[in-house]
């Protein structure tokens, strides 16, 4: 019993000058620990501030900001673990190994977030595009690190991952600010083609929406089965595309009434030809 005694008497010994020569370095650590997340808080919302001040693009600055904490998170508790008395190349060795399993583990995650890192670097498309990608089109309504978000004209929500975005084609219909809309209209083999190019160049004049310089292009361009196609194209601005697209057909149409213009429609003729009775 004394011996145990005498044991448990040195354990605690022991434990009391761990606890001495460790509790200082404790405390300093959980101090410096707090005082350094409290300066990376500062560190980022000046860096943040900053980049407001350089107009720097919202999905961009946030995602830079988020980095930037990171890593200095990281550097901290390696500053901390020293500071407490570990060994770096062990604590080094299992954050290495940590991180190569979560990466074998989430290697498709890792692939959106590189995505996401070239999209908002090389900006082929920002929030507000309208975009045409993986068998998608919609505007552009966030862009996120691992999906970007499209809403289609009937306000459907599309997520798509951004590691395809970033290495497949895609069409931006944003970038520049003019487009070309590209119509066809048939006439009747019968119908005069100066009288329909008149009346097509008075619609296209009278919308001021529609640019005249490019001019407006109006030539046959092809003498179809039932009838002789008329290609028209007409530069607008970006944001006109639509509206002007719907109201020249409707105009059109209109105006091939009122003047006498046939529109054929695809038909066959059959023939019957009565045989003689042998």
């Amino acid at each position: 019993m004394k011996i145990e005694g005498k044991r448990m008497e040195e354990y605690v010994n022991e434990g009391i000058s761990l606890a001495m020569a460790y509790l200082p370095k404790v405390l300093l650590a959980i101090v410096f620990l707090w005082v350094g997340l409290w300066a990376i808080k500062k560190i980022v919302g000046l860096m943040d501030l900053a980049m407001t001040k350089k107009d720097i693009e919202v999905s961009l600055r946030g995602f830079l900001c988020s980095v930037l904490g990171s890593l200095l998170k990281v550097a901290l508790v390696i500053s901390v673990a020293t500071m407490v008395g570990i060994e770096m190349t062990a604590f080094i060795a299992v954050l290495g190994a940590a991180g190569l399993a979560v990466g074998m583990a989430l290697s498709g995650t890792l692939q959106n977030f590189a995505g996401g890192v070239i999209i908002l670097l090389f900006k082929p498309y920002k929030v507000g595009d309208v975009i045409q990608a993986q068998g998608y089109t919609g505007s552009v309504s966030d862009i996120q690190i691992f999906v970007t978000v499209l809403k289609t004209p009937d306000n459907k929500t599309i997520i798509i991952p951004n590691a395809p975005l970033s290495t497949g084609s895609l069409v931006n219909f944003s970038i520049e600010k003019k487009r070309r809309v590209d119509l066809v209209f048939g006439i009747g083999y019968g119908d005069s083609i100066d009288q329909a190019r008149e009346v097509i160049l008075g619609i296209v004049n009278a919308d001021e929406r529609v640019h005249q310089d490019p001019e407006p292009f109006i030539k046959v361009g092809e003498l179809a089965d039932s009838s002789v196609n008329f290609v028209v194209r007409l530069w607008v601005n970006a944001e006109d595309y639509w509206g002007v697209h719907f109201d020249t057909i409707e105009a059109v149409k209109k105006a091939f009434d009122a003047q006498g213009v046939s529109i054929p429609f695809p038909q066959q003729d059959v023939h019957l030809h009565q045989v003689a009775n042998q």
